[in-house]
């Protein structure tokens, strides 16, 4: 149901439901972008380890990862804008406790409870978008949405970074009182209140407990290496499994998987959001403990990748829609390969111009190449009454493979306890970790060049299929 008509972008109140949803989606999509600048300052601060900010990274993806298909159906059955209220005041109470964290296990409980607060908040967002906004005026009013949100991921590592050198990371989390403030003022004025009139049937607890614990088992694992919770959690992956075959109301459909694409395009998902997760946590760390960087200039120098995909992600989404998705999809993996191949020379004394700045251009081209092609053959696989679904189920993918990179890269690659606090130790691992990360990039460019059609039904895809987030925003949930 929706207790008010749909209204036309145009109008003031269609205007206030587009700023509400872009500032409530812009908390998640910052704190992505601008806790990654800050960890450096908070691993000194609170004397932590490589360790102790692998988690504040991974709470944060974990809950988020685990929680974020079910905050979709809560808000469908409880009505979206309470939902995305609910998922916006626990955000900002979570934030709030970041900030005053007195020591890493505090902090690292706080990321955790933020990550519920997006789980709520992020699939409401463009939900609401979707029933409040006239279905003429819909796709412009999700490109806005999608624009402006990377728009906020672009000055995320610039805010980031002067927050942390103006004011201190704690910063960083306290921003996010005052946007609140005006997100929950705005939604509860002008946004009216919706549900899905066909969901129906029980929430699938069972399947989000299982996946959750499961997720936590496997990252427990990994931070920590310990073999036992890496298997339980391989286990919990089996049952969660089974209970989704079994469910009549199952969080993930496995009927989606029976199209080919849609598996091609989730495998793709996983390898290369897995490679994202691994080199968007290291590098910045990498210009600031090897480089000597300070916050700010770390995340002034990744900003060529985001302009780079918001000047060129409309037109490979264009032209994956007349070619098909399984060339871009292929050639822009190879591209980030080689633009982490380039990230090799980035070390103690390098110079951004010959050696980082090319490196993160030829990455962000081929970024921009991918992203968007990646979104149309998900949305293209399946009807269109099943794209939410659809892309909810490539967000928890893209995700969960960001979440188990975190975890798994630096204990693969050699980058343990302080190393940060020796430059060359741990530039010796951020290059192990490239090489990795290159590895991934190139198994999705096979999976995508074998498994996905070269003329790709994009029929399905809505018309801002065309707009993609940068990678470190949250994915569209239809």
């Amino acid at each position: 149901m929706t207790d008010t008509p749909a209204v036309p972008l145009s109008s003031a109140r269609g205007r206030w439901i587009v700023a509400a949803t872009v500032l409530g989606s812009a908390l998640a999509m910052l704190d992505a972008t601008v806790v990654n600048i800050a960890l450096p300052a908070i691993g000194r601060d609170l004397g932590a380890g490589v360790t102790g900010l692998q988690w504040t990274l991974s709470g944060y993806t974990l809950a988020l990862a685990s929680l974020i298909l079910l905050g979709g159906s809560l808000g469908d059955r409880l009505g979206r804008r309470r939902v995305f209220v609910w998922g916006t005041v626990w955000f900002t109470a979570a934030s709030v406790l970041c900030g005053l964290a007195p020591n890493i296990e505090v902090l690292i409980a706080a990321r955790l409870l933020q990550g519920v607060g997006a789980a709520l908040l992020t699939p409401s967002s463009l939900a609401l978008i979707s029933a409040s906004i006239k279905a003429e005026d819909r796709g412009a009013a999700i490109g806005l949405w999608s624009g402006l949100g990377g728009v906020a991921s672009a000055i995320g590592p610039l805010l980031g970074g002067w927050l942390v050198d103006a004011v201190g990371w704690r910063a960083v989390f306290l921003i996010n009182i005052p946007l609140a403030v005006v997100v929950v003022s705005v939604a509860a004025k002008h946004v009216p209140e919706s549900r899905d009139p066909h969901a129906s049937g029980r929430l699938d607890v069972p399947g989000a407990v299982t996946v959750a614990a499961a997720l936590g088992l496997l990252t427990y694992g990994l931070i920590e290496s310990h073999t036992l919770a890496l298997v339980l959690g391989v286990v919990a992956v089996g049952v969660f499994v089974v209970i989704e075959r079994r469910s009549h109301d199952p969080l993930v459909s496995p009927a989606l998987f029976a199209s080919r694409v849609f598996l091609a395009a989730n495998l793709v998902t996983f390898t290369v959001y897995a490679a994202l997760g691994g080199v968007f946590f290291l590098l910045v760390l990498q210009l600031q403990f090897a480089v000597g960087y300070s916050p700010i200039a770390a995340g002034m120098s990744t900003l060529p990748i985001t302009a780079l995909m918001l000047v060129l992600s409309a037109r490979a989404g264009r032209l994956a829609g007349r070619i098909g998705p399984r060339i871009p999809m292929t050639v822009g993996p190879l591209l980030s390969a080689l633009g982490l191949l380039l990230m090799l020379r980035i070390g103690p004394g390098s110079s951004y111009v010959t050696d980082i700045l090319p490196a993160v251009i030829v990455f962000g081209l081929g970024l921009s190449a991918l992203v968007a092609p990646l979104t149309a053959a998900v949305l293209g696989a399946v009807s269109t009454d099943r794209a939410g679904i659809a892309s909810g189920v490539n967000n928890a993918v893209a995700r969960t493979s960001q979440l188990l990179a975190v975890a798994a890269l630096p204990a693969l690659a050699g980058i343990a306890g302080s190393d940060y606090s020796a430059p060359e130790v741990f530039s010796a691992g951020f290059h192990t970790a490239m090489l990795l990360c290159a590895g991934l990039l190139l198994i999705g460019a096979v999976i995508a060049a074998v498994l996905i059609r070269g003329t790709g039904d994009t029929s399905n895809c809505p018309p801002h299929c065309d707009m993609a987030s940068p990678p470190m925003a949250p994915r569209r949930i239809e």
